[in-house]
């Protein structure tokens, strides 16, 4: 089991909070002494407090600086396809 406490700010992360969850990818955003925000990027970002002790069931990967372009890329052209369908109504 490890904690927040363990994830760099600035750095994109796929974990899996729990056991049973499906796998996240999140961005530190600030660090406290005590918190962290994060960016929780679903089918839309969510931004949330975390204690620095809060359990995380498994880190399973640090994202390199290029596949957090590759990542911002594939994500971003889905949300304008997403935008685009809507402006068509």
């Amino acid at each position: 089991m490890y904690s927040y406490s363990l994830l760099e700010p600035g750095c994109f992360y796929l974990i899996q909070e729990k056991e049973d969850e499906p796998v996240t990818l999140i961005k530190i955003t600030v660090e406290t002494d005590l918190c962290l925000y994060i960016t929780q990027y679903e089918d839309m970002p969510v931004m949330v407090w975390k204690k620095k002790n809060d359990p995380i069931f498994d880190i399973l990967e640090l994202l390199s600086d290029d596949k957090v372009k590759e990542w911002e890329a594939v994500y971003n052209d889905s949300a304008d396809a997403y935008y685009e369908e809507e402006d068509d109504e």
